[in-house]
């Protein structure tokens, strides 16, 4: 996935984020009703929404670099 994001565009990189968001709500409502089985889910998807801003933060500092050395 990591190679995925450094491929994307900063537009790219906002709707990814945006859709995050919008699983990671359907995910806590689907908690609170009870309809949720993975539990993980929304680990990783916060840690997906993380990755996805660190990007377009480096992208918005002109870093290309797609790694920390």
């Amino acid at each position: 996935m990591k190679n995925d994001l450094s491929k994307k565009t900063a537009k790219d990189l906002r709707e990814l984020v945006l859709e995050k968001r919008e699983a990671l709500r359907a995910f806590r409502f689907g908690i609170a009703g009870s309809k949720v089985r993975d539990v993980k889910e929304g680990r990783n998807l916060r840690k997906a929404i993380a990755r996805a801003k660190t990007r377009l933060a480096e992208l918005s500092r002109g870093d290309g670099r797609s790694e920390k050395h």
